[in-house]
Order: structure tokens, then C-alpha cells, then sequence
């Protein structure tokens, strides 16, 4: 193949699944919730992920908003007190670093945050107040800078995550606002990467254009054609990269198709489900969809993985099966590449 470019990185978006019987409404606290974290993320370093997120367990907005809004771990509205800008699940890895070290190896992860965007429309919907949307980028900007302070492990990709943007029609903010903002809360990255994760393309071109941002990550595996619409020459105008989803994680929209085909409920048939499942979601279908993206991009695709997080997953077997499966997709990839 011409135009290979650096190796291709295996990672994650972030939610997985609990174990079973166990649900968000009822986490385990303190040492119990951290070991559930470590647990999982040795599932996502089991099944060969290179950057894995921590496993997201909890709400991805009231992870960040409860401390933003916290008067007491607040040095103003919105603004979160830097040594309150903490990460939870992040002290778990430090744990299974310092293990991992003992061994001879180095934690290299990836750190999701969700975005100043998605954080104010949670709390303001269809309105524009920018100044509270900056304050809010600066809060995001300080939980990046604190989970860069990690000791025994080194955060490689910070991910800032923003579904709702080209998608929600609660975000009215014009394309500078939501540029600075992005700006501000990209700004601790430093010279690692950072990227943004969209569910849609159609923001592609302005993000990309962020300083700061050099990642954009799209939903692609659900939507193939989604890729299609971003044009390489602007990633290479703003010397940015792409993250392609190559395994689908939509799970429902995914068994809802099978059950058409098959007329049948795979969801009373857990072992007939997981089958299926990965007949249609094989190793092959996800290597010819990073192909494919390939083709696209050339040496401009620099991550690959599953579409989103695996949290709606039935259980964990299942999400480390699609993991895994990424994996020697991607695996066979590179073997192909370098004949």
C-alpha cells in the first residue's frame, strides 16, 4: 500500500458496561468503585486497546457539572477550583499503573472530558450566554490540566467530547463561540494529542481549525458515508488527524436490524445474540471499514477503535469481544500494510 504513514493506534472511547446485577443508580463507593475501575480497565488492556479511556461509569455530565456548580469546590460560577478539577476514576489507573510498573511497563491512556458545549446546554439548553460557556471551557480546561499531573501513568490523547455539536438543535452558539471555547478548554493539551468527539461530521471543518485540537473523531462504523464528508486537504491544511470507529456500538439500532432479517428477538436469547452479533460485526467487516477509511485519509488516520463507549453493552464479555475484535482487525491491518 502507498502512503502508510505512522501506525495506526488502537483505543476507546470510555463508558463499558457494569458487571452483572450491578446498576449506575447503585454504585459501590470508595476502595469498592475503584477496584470496579481498575477491573475494567485491565479488560480493556486484556483485549489489546494501545490508549484505553477509563472505563466512564458514571453520568458523563454529572461527572464534571457537580464540582463546576459546587460553591464549596468553585473559586467562582462555573469556574472549578484547580485542585477540585479531579478525575476519580483516574486515581484507580494511578493504582494499576504503579502495578504495571512493578512489571516492567508503562500505563499509556486516554482521557475523556466532556466538552464545554455539551456541559452548558445540559444546564441551559437553546440559550447563548458565551460568558457562561467560557467559564465553563476553563473548568473543562482544568480537569485536563490535572489528569496530565498523574504520576504512574502517561496520559497520551485527551479527548473532548462533544455529541451534540452538528447535531442538537439546542446549540445556537455561532462558530466563534464555540471555537473559543473549544480553544480554551483544549489549551492545557500542550503537545500531546487532542481530540474531539463528534457524533456528526458536520463539524468537522471548524473543529479541526481549533488551536489545540489536532484529532477528529467521528462516528463512522454506524455511518460509513459520515467519513466522506471531510475533506483530507483541510486536515492537512491545519496538520490534523482523524479517528475512525470501525466496530459499531450501537447496540440496539444493531440487534434491531437482525431481528428484521432473522425475524426472531435475539434479546431472550443472550447466547443466539452474542453470535449474530459478531457474525454481522466480524473481524473481517471491521478491517474492510478501516480500509476503507484508509483509502480516505491515508497517513492523515492515526486512531481507530470502536464507535462510541460500550456501556448500553448486554454485559462485559460482550464489550471485551468487540474490543478484541478491533484489535486483530487492526492487527491485520498493519500486517497487510507492511508487505
Amino acid at each position: 500500500m502507498a502512503d502508510v504513514g505512522p501506525d495506526i493506534i488502537f483505543d476507546d472511547i470510555g463508558s463499558y458496561p457494569l458487571p452483572a446485577g450491578m446498576r449506575r443508580e447503585s454504585l459501590p463507593e470508595g476502595e469498592a468503585y475503584l477496584e470496579l475501575v481498575k477491573d475494567a480497565m485491565a479488560q480493556k488492556i486484556e483485549a489489546g486497546v494501545e490508549r484505553p479511556t477509563y472505563p466512564q461509569f458514571r453520568d458523563m455530565i454529572g461527572m464534571f457539572m457537580d464540582p463546576i456548580e459546587d460553591p464549596e469546590r468553585s473559586e467562582s460560577p462555573y469556574v472549578v477550583l484547580q485542585e477540585e478539577a479531579r478525575i476519580l476514576e483516574l486515581s484507580a489507573l494511578e493504582a494499576l499503573g504503579r502495578m504495571m510498573e512493578g512489571e516492567g511497563k508503562r500505563l499509556s491512556i486516554r482521557v475523556c472530558v466532556t466538552g464545554p458545549v455539551e456541559l452548558y446546554i445540559s444546564r441551559f439548553a437553546a440559550t447563548d450566554y458565551a460568558d457562561i460557556l467560557e467559564k465553563i471551557a476553563v473548568s473543562v480546561g482544568r480537569f485536563i490540566e490535572a489528569a496530565k499531573k498523574s504520576r504512574h501513568f502517561q496520559v497520551a490523547v485527551v479527548s473532548i467530547d462533544e455529541p451534540s455539536l452538528g447535531i442538537s438543535p439546542s446549540v445556537i452558539f455561532g462558530d466563534d463561540e464555540i471555537r473559543d471555547a473549544l480553544e480554551i478548554a483544549a489549551r492545557p493539551c500542550g503537545r500531546i494529542d487532542c481530540e474531539i468527539h463528534l457524533h456528526s461530521p458536520l463539524m468537522a471543518e471548524l473543529t479541526c481549525a481549533v488551536p489545540g485540537i489536532n484529532v477528529i473523531g467521528v462516528e463512522s462504523a454506524a455511518n460509513p458515508d459520515y467519513l466522506k464528508l471531510i475533506d483530507r486537504r483541510v486536515l492537512e491544511e491545519n496538520d490534523a488527524f482523524i479517528r475512525a470507529g470501525i466496530a459499531r456500538t450501537d447496540i440496539d439500532g444493531l440487534v434491531a436490524r437482525l431481528n428484521d432479517r432473522l425475524d426472531t428477538n435475539l434479546w431472550r436469547d443472550p447466547e443466539r445474540l452474542e453470535r449474530e452479533v459478531f457474525a454481522a460485526e466480524s473481524v473481517e467487516v471491521l478491517e474492510e471499514r478501516l480500509t476503507g477509511a484508509f483509502r480516505l485519509f491515508g497517513d492523515r488516520l492515526r486512531y481507530a477503535g470502536p464507535d462510541c463507549g460500550l456501556g448500553s453493552w448486554p454485559s462485559q464479555k460482550m464489550a471485551l469481544r468487540c474490543l478484541a475484535s478491533c484489535g486483530k482487525a487492526i492487527a491485520s491491518f498493519r500486517s497487510r500494510r507492511d508487505r
